[in-house]
């Protein structure tokens, strides 16, 4: 399960050393950047069904800023790194699950309370569930976590943050103007899509022009964005190709029959193959989870040991009482709020059960797969899709299958899920990396929950924004696609009226055990290449468009690494290595963050002066409509995110 030995540990900054950590500045810059990353990751998650980490972004901003005050320190920055990196992970529960209430027609609107608790207090049970497994996933049996590795990485070089903000303001400038061009001026088209029937089958071929995919693709690496492409291409190259072939889908336009058939049959191949990712996960990692269980309870009774001795500021977590009396303080809301929907009490206390038993079981997961593959590879749609399978089943008969209520209570059983185990995963990656700092555990953990609720109280606002400017799902005029929010609404749906396509969701679970078979080969033989089952089943249930730029990013990744292999022998290889991964993985994340954040500035002038004749008032020349401009432009911040990543080792060997 690539799990290391432990190993002797020195932090960076030593536990003897008290350096001021959760300061005034500190909590307010952290939370701003939450509440900003909340609303980036939002806008990305509904237009392209993946989010991204944001601790490294938030790393180098805080650098950039706190610089300005002489009483700054490393463990500071890191603190508003870890506030902010809640934001990002939040807005990824939130909108996997919270439209589909939308979708279902239990919702017109956002409603604001409902939202923002579920998320404040789905994500503080995320913080909540990983502080006993801290000492046994990160001290006691050290995982990667690359990203907690990366970002302590960022933070140590911190001399050269500003360096770092100059690549990541550039780009956030390209990938806001490139938004604005397309979809504010619609001075070209958002994507580039072909279709055309052979014989009695469907080709289709197709891809969006967007920065922020391209960033996505970098930042995830190759292995991952040629699982979500192959995904993609059994889906829209082999399953709808064959159901057209059988005289399934509607008659005409091929493009629109290729949609259909993928709305209606193909994609609930990536619910099985999600469903058995997320059952798989937690099967493998089992033993683990019992062994992170008896390490943080046998840590809580050495602390409470009197003659033990004094603990190290480095390994005090939150008082484990303060954990249990916060988990109930965390639990009673969300059962109000279950009891007024369901107007049942029994049926409330099923539904927080439920909750609380897949919440610490899933959350526990995304934490050991963070250490495992990074918080932006986690399957968190892979396990909220399973404890919607199990919640949707249980729900239907406890209320009958012909509940009104039941989707949308099997939603909000899902909806608390996922934000935990989001927050989950974002919790251990900054934990390692203040492990390696040499930062304090609890006062991290104090600051995941300011992070969470800075982040919980703007992102029922800004989805609302995003659905009246351009809509969510099938609502609105130029809807984002909001993939797994609308596939967790036509399952939950899909059981309670008894017509989910079963046979689909059967294959996909068969894809997802090959998948599984396939990986486990790969492993036993020492193979660089893995095949992670979550990653195919993303790829499997995404428009094929969002996949294409995906695997272009991914491309540009594993190129820049070759330019650094040939140059590994040389005296400066291993720092040139460092400074083009760190730049490279800036410029990526300036792309998306640009994007994504005027996606949602442009939402503002579209709901206050557009009208159902000028729905885009920016749009002074109407809709142009060709993509060679965009395929241009799309070309030239290829060369730009591969010359920046390639840049240090051009400049050392030359």
């Amino acid at each position: 399960m690539g799990e290391q030995k432990p190993e002797v540990h020195t932090p960076y900054i030593a536990a003897s050393a008290s350096l001021r950590e959760i300061t005034v500045k500190a909590v307010l810059l952290g939370a701003i950047l939450s509440a900003l990353l909340a609303a980036a990751n939002a806008y990305l998650g509904l237009f392209a069904g993946l989010t991204v980490s944001a601790s490294i972004p938030a790393a180098v901003i805080s650098m950039a800023v706190l610089k300005a005050f002489k009483d700054s320190n490393i463990l500071e920055n890191n603190i508003v790194q870890t506030a902010a990196s809640a934001g990002e992970s939040l807005a990824a529960g939130v909108i996997f699950t919270i439209p589909a209430l939308l979708l279902l027609g239990t919702w017109t609107s956002f409603h604001y309370w409902e939202v923002t608790m579920i998320a404040a207090f789905g994500g503080l049970l995320g913080v909540l569930f990983t502080i006993p497994l801290r000492r046994a996933l990160i001290v006691e049996r050290p995982l990667r976590f690359p990203e907690g590795i990366a970002t302590a990485e960022v933070l140590k070089v911190g001399e050269e943050g500003g360096a770092g903000v100059k690549f990541l303001g550039i780009a956030g400038l390209v990938g806001g103007l490139f938004k604005l061009g397309s979809t504010g001026m619609r001075l070209w088209s958002e994507s580039a899509i072909g279709a055309t029937r052979i014989g009695g089958s469907i080709a289709y071929v197709g891809t969006n022009l967007s920065p922020a995919l391209i960033g996505v693709g970098y930042i995830v690496g190759l292995n991952i964005a040629v699982l979500i492409f192959i995904g993609g291409a059994l889906n829209w190259w082999v399953a709808i190709p064959v159901l057209a072939s059988l005289g399934m889908g509607p008659d005409g336009d091929a493009a629109a029959a290729a949609g259909t058939l993928w709305s209606t049959q193909t994609r609930y191949l990536g619910v099985g193959a999600m469903a058995v990712g997320g059952l798989w996960a937690l099967i493998q990692l089992r033993k683990s989870l019992a062994a992170g269980i008896r390490s943080g309870l046998a840590a809580y009774r050495s602390v409470k040991d009197k003659d033990a001795g004094p603990v190290d500021r480095t390994d005090r977590d939150a008082p484990m009482q303060w954990v249990l009396v916060l988990m109930v303080v965390a639990v009673v809301p969300l059962f109000l709020i279950f009891r007024y929907f369901t107007d049942s009490a029994g049926i409330a206390a099923v539904m927080a059960g439920a909750m609380l038993v897949a919440g610490f079981l899933f959350s526990a997961v995304a934490g050991y797969m963070a250490g495992l593959v990074g918080s932006s590879n986690n399957p968190i749609s892979g396990v909220t899709i399973a404890t919607l399978l199990v919640a949707s089943l249980l729900l239907a008969w406890l209320m009958g299958s012909d509940s009104a209520a039941g989707p949308a209570a099997a939603i909000f059983i899902g909806a608390v899920v996922a934000c935990a185990a989001a927050i989950a995963g974002d919790n251990m990656q900054d934990l390692k990396a203040g492990y390696l700092l040499g930062a304090t555990p609890y006062k991290q953990q104090i600051m995941q929950g300011v992070g969470v609720l800075a982040s919980a109280v703007v992102i029922a606002p800004v989805l609302s924004l995003i659905l009246h400017a351009y809509g969510i799902g099938t609502i609105g005029p130029n809807p984002l696609a909001a993939p797994q929010a609308s596939l967790m609404a036509a399952v939950t749906r899909g059981v309670f009226t008894r017509d989910l396509p079963w046979t689909m969701v059967g294959i996909g679970a068969g894809v997802a055990v090959s998948v599984i078979l396939l990986d486990l080969w790969l492993e036993k033989r020492g193979s660089e290449f893995r095949t992670p089952v979550l990653a195919v089943a993303v790829g499997i249930y995404l428009p094929f468009e969002l996949e294409v730029p995906i695997l272009i990013g991914g491309l540009i990744a594993w190129a820049a690494g070759r330019v650094y292999r040939r140059s590994a022998t040389a005296p400066w290889g291993a720092a040139a290595k460092l400074e083009g991964e760190r730049h490279g993985l800036l410029f990526a994340a300036g792309l998306i963050t640009g994007e994504a954040l005027l996606g949602i500035l442009l939402a503002i002038p579209i709901v206050i002066w557009g009208t159902a004749e000028n729905p885009n008032p920016l749009a002074f020349w109407g809709d142009i409509g060709t993509t060679w401009p965009g395929l241009v432009l799309l070309a030239a911040v290829l060369y730009g995110l591969y010359h920046v990543a390639v840049g240090p080792a051009r400049r050392r060997g030359s």
